[in-house]
């Protein structure tokens, strides 16, 4: 028998009842959540910073690598953080039953189609805890249930994470298992879990490209994926070089382990022998590396190799693979181009459709790049950072789809959502 048959079963009745609550009830939970998360905050010694603090010992000693260590880290600021998208989902509007749309026939049928939850979210993801209460908050405030599966490395800060999601349902008289924390096993586990299509109705995996493969292959339910970004911006000759370069620094040096970072730059090879040497030198004081093609590595020799030879050590020739990386880190591929053509080319190459933008003043560039590039969050002279729920006025996100059915983007509470159509007659009859 699956050892995942009874949870999945617990938490599959509980959604019912989820999608059947109170607006209040579900608000009440959100507070509660966000109030023990603040607790928790205050309390260094405590049982989540603890847990914390023991999955960190282990996952350094296990060699995890620096971006992911960083996902992995609680910190009683990222608590506090943490209540506050807590509190920004519940502060929007209640998305279930609210109307999308409505007519009247001539006839007099009256006909509305209004959201309702989807059912049961499993949601698969790796060293980042904060995914749990994200997850939870969108869940509980969207009618849905959910069943959260981290990874090793986040077990024990994931399962007291999940005494605080439960005691928040309880205290709003909500059933405790409509929000189910899996303990962490091994990926072939995963195998079990995904084939419960009776039980689940959607996957969502957030982890890197292997994670997401793996769930594709195995699940007999539908998997909505997303979240792996291979993010680029394209510097024009025409873009304010100092307000570009900020730009540049906070996509890549702003929190690099995560997603929506800075992986390549695309550079205007009329204006590189200027610019690269200036953002080599700043993004190099960061602790930023770059894997750079061979015309941008000659144009660094010939101007750091002597007059700045510590930022020319950061600088070497980009590998085979080193356009198709999401380097969740500080590390930064640079290529330059001829025109706006070849970096579009590029783009459609080689990014995974997640974040991409364009640098540029000129308004016959900066649109045509907004036409041409079809990824989920396309950006204006400003930093991929800002691909996040919490950023793009959702609250929080359950992930960043770069699907193109159902939902693209941060996924928010109207993307956790389904429809129904409801239909209001007089006794009608179809002729």
């Amino acid at each position: 028998m699956s050892q995942f048959l009874a949870p999945l079963n617990a938490c599959k009745l509980a959604a019912k009842t989820l999608a059947l609550s109170a607006h209040t009830q579900r608000l009440q939970a959100l507070a509660a959540l966000a109030h023990m998360l603040e607790a928790e905050a205050d309390l260094p010694a405590g049982a989540l910073l603890a847990a914390n603090a023991e999955d960190l010992t282990h996952a350094r000693a296990n060699g995890l690598a620096p971006a992911m260590l960083d996902r992995l880290a609680l910190t009683p600021s990222r608590l506090r953080s943490m209540a506050a998208d807590v509190r920004n989902v519940a502060a929007l509007p209640d998305p279930v039953m609210a109307l999308i749309d409505e007519f009247s026939r001539s006839d007099g049928l009256k006909i509305e189609r209004r959201r309702v939850p989807l059912g049961v979210l499993a949601v698969i993801f790796e060293a980042r805890p904060n995914v749990t209460v994200d997850c939870a908050a969108l869940a509980i405030k969207s009618g849905n249930g959910a069943v959260l599966r981290g990874g090793k490395e986040s077990n024990r800060s994931n399962q007291a994470l999940a005494v605080l999601v439960q005691n928040a349902l309880a205290q709003a008289s909500l059933p405790e298992h409509g929000i189910v924390v899996l303990p962490a096993g091994e990926r072939a586990e995963l195998v079990d879990l995904l084939s419960h299509s009776a039980l689940l109705t959607v996957v969502i995996p957030r982890g890197g490209p292997g994670l997401h493969r793996y769930c594709k292959d195995i699940s007999r339910v539908p998997v909505l994926s997303g979240g792996v970004g291979i993010c680029h911006l394209y510097w024009h000759t025409s873009a304010d070089a100092a307000r570009a370069l900020a730009v540049v620094e906070n996509a890549k040096v702003q929190r690099p382990s995560v997603c929506n970072a800075l992986d390549v730059l695309l550079l205007d090879m009329r204006i590189a022998p200027i610019a690269l040497p200036n953002i080599v030198q700043q993004l190099a004081r960061a602790g930023v590396q770059f894997r750079v093609c061979a015309s941008a590595f000659s144009i660094a020799k010939a101007t750091l190799a002597i007059a700045d030879p510590a930022s020319f050590a950061t600088v070497a020739l980009a590998g085979p693979e080193d356009f198709d990386t999401e380097w969740l880190s500080l590390t930064l591929s640079i290529r330059l181009v001829n025109d706006l053509e070849e970096a579009i080319e590029h783009i459609q190459q080689h990014s995974s459709g997640h974040s991409d933008g364009v640098l540029a003043d000129d308004p016959k560039i900066w649109p045509e790049f907004m036409r041409q590039v079809d990824s989920a969050a396309i950006y204006h002279n400003a930093s991929t950072r800002f691909t996040d729920g919490s950023e793009l006025g959702l609250g929080a996100e359950i992930a960043v789809s770069t699907e193109r059915l159902h939902a693209r983007g941060p996924m928010g509470l109207n993307e956790l959502m389904s429809s129904k159509w409801i239909v209001q007659g007089q006794y009608h009859t179809r002729t």
